[in-house]
């Protein structure tokens, strides 16, 4: 039984609310069925069922702008008792760029798995555990109550650490270990949190929070307040609880990888957003996240200038760039929020694209690892655009959304006003000069100078045999058959494969830090396959037509937060009064 609230009654899309949730829940239970029988059916259940929950979500945004909140009351049982999904402006449009990003990745992957051989294990295993990931993501953005929001960050838990292991690598369990931990220490802290605020106001649905919160002693507040964001910002990659994303992202498949780092800490900055406006208004403690936004600014792009191997280089970007999200919620303004927001959804769509990137380069030179790589831009010329116009738009190179999505953030800092705020400007303008020349260096050295001579040879898969200290790359087959080497594209060639035996030089694949595929295996490959590069090319469009709309979307964030500081349309469309 669903019921939908006064304020969302008018809107048809109040109906369809919780299917973002359900429907990739359904669909995961329905592939672990099906197992790893019917490869092409179990493809076409899930890009069927993102494209779904993508309409389903474009849907909640028009109603949404339209007719104020969507409200879903699960078994139509009202707050405090029942849960209560939400589908205001902010969680509409997360949950468009999200299900967008999602239905790339999805795509990405299963050209990824039709490229490796390896549709049955792990892939049996992947889709399943993403639907899951998607599902949480979604009821994290849906959440109307502080225990929903955190089963979403459960949800999500849960997914994560299977898609961070998938072919149970050392490096791999290693760094999901890590991130497990990690999460499951924020999780506790999580759980604490919403008992004290349960236990101060006797309820956790935050449209009546937002009311009971103005009743509290001011120390409450700020005790719940701080234990919230404790979480959001550990969830987020927010210096300095940012140590185990550098060390966790990269070592996963590119398509985990890049949904992660795209998606996943930005479902903490939604949460900060949220909470923020809707139980925290005003600007306490603003100083504090001001403080956080400039130590994740300046600590960020200085690890990312320090970097030699591309994914990493890329994570640390990642932190780095969250500052100017956070900055925009410290400023605690209107213009702050809508900035923020803007960047949000800028930095989701480029940062993915830049990752699936990086999964496209490790196949092609087996490495990240700039050192070692080389002439990309020539040998795959397709590869070289589609890093290159990304890369410009994180850097913030004018016109892109980057550019845009900065200078809004910096004119509210203007705005605001105050000594650390024009600290703040000072270094997201050094934050983002620096990113041009850490991507600039990242482009000369692994797309725009000579390659290397192993990168001209094509076709050679490699095994990783795994050791107590080392890890040694076996050849598996080669491009040539037989125990042939291989053809070398042009001079150089035989110096990576030796003399027709199918010897590799150790050198050619020394220092690597963990492999391109599902399963763990090194694997090289002409061209990109275009099974994966199709969808990679479609987030660089899509990044690109963020810049195109940004007058549209400048406007639409700006309805965002005016009904964040609001407050009153989501409480009335929750609670009815």
């Amino acid at each position: 039984m669903i019921a939908a609230s006064p304020a969302g009654a008018d809107g048809p899309a109040s109906a369809l609310v919780a299917l973002p949730v359900i429907l990739p829940l359904f669909a995961a239970g329905l592939k672990l069925g099906i197992g790893v029988r019917l490869q092409r059916a179990q493809r076409v259940i899930s890009t069927v069922v993102l494209a779904t929950v993508l309409a389903v979500a474009l849907v909640l945004l028009v109603d949404a702008d339209r007719y104020g909140p969507q409200v879903m009351y699960a078994g139509g049982w009202r707050p405090p008792v029942g849960i209560v999904l939400v589908a205001d402006r902010l969680s509409a449009l997360m949950l468009v760029i999200s299900s967008s990003v999602t239905l790339c990745v999805l795509l990405y992957s299963v050209g990824q798995g039709m490229a490796d051989q390896e549709e049955a294990t792990p892939m049996s295993v992947f889709h399943p555990a993403y639907l899951v990931l998607v599902a949480g993501v979604s009821d994290t953005f849906l959440a109307g109550d502080l225990f929903n929001l955190y089963v979403g960050f459960e949800i999500m838990l849960t997914a994560s650490y299977v898609l961070l292991t998938l072919g149970g690598t050392v490096t791999r369990i290693r760094a999901g270990a890590t991130y497990a931990i990690v999460s499951l220490l924020s999780s506790v802290l999580f759980l604490a949190a919403v008992a004290v605020v349960y236990a101060a106001t006797g309820t956790v649905t935050m449209a009546e929070l937002a009311r009971r919160f103005d009743q509290l002693p001011a120390g409450i507040a700020v005790l719940a307040q701080i234990s919230l964001l404790a979480v959001f910002c550990t969830k987020a990659a927010v210096f300095p609880l940012a140590a185990w994303l550098p060390d966790s992202y990269p070592t996963a498949p590119a398509p985990v990888t890049a949904v992660f780092a795209g998606l996943l800490t930005k479902v903490g900055i939604y949460a900060m957003l949220r909470t923020q406006t809707l139980l925290f208004p005003g600007d306490r403690l603003s100083g504090v996240l001001m403080v956080l936004a400039l130590l994740s600014l300046v600590v960020g792009i200085l690890g990312a200038v320090a970097q030699t191997d591309l994914k990493r280089l890329l994570s640390f970007t990642l932190v780095s760039h969250i500052g100017y999200m956070i900055f925009g919620i410290a400023l605690a303004s209107r213009a702050g929020f809508a900035g923020s927001v803007f960047y949000v959804v800028h930095h989701i769509t480029v940062q993915t694209t830049l990752f699936l990137v990086v999964g496209l380069v490790e196949r092609r030179g087996v490495t990240t690892d700039l050192r070692r790589l080389g002439g990309i831009a020539k040998l795959s010329p397709v590869l070289g655009l589609v890093f290159f116009v990304p890369a410009m738009n994180l850097a913030g190179v004018p016109p892109l959304a980057g550019f845009l999505g900065k200078f809004g953030l910096l004119r509210a800092g203007v705005a605001h006003g105050g000594a650390l705020v024009y600290v703040l400007i000072a270094a997201g303008v050094a934050t983002s000069l620096l990113t041009l020349y850490a991507l600039a260096k990242a482009w000369n050295l692994g797309f725009w100078r000579a390659a290397p001579p192993q990168l001209y040879v094509v076709g050679v898969v490699l095994d990783t045999v795994e050791t107590d200290e080392t890890e040694e790359e076996l050849p598996q087959e080669s491009a040539g058959g037989g125990s042939g080497g291989g053809a070398a594209g042009e001079a150089g060639g035989g110096a990576a494969l030796g003399g027709g035996t199918g010897a590799v030089d150790v050198d050619v694949v020394a220092g690597r830090a963990e492999a391109a595929s599902f399963g763990g295996r090194a694997i090289t490959t002409g061209q990109p396959p275009a099974a994966m590069l199709v969808p990679t090319a479609a987030l660089v469009a899509f990044g690109l037509a963020v810049t195109v709309l940004a007058g549209p979307l400048s406007s639409l964030t700006s309805r965002v937060a005016a009904e964040m500081t609001a407050r009153t349309p989501y409480v009335k469309a929750v609670i009815g009064r």
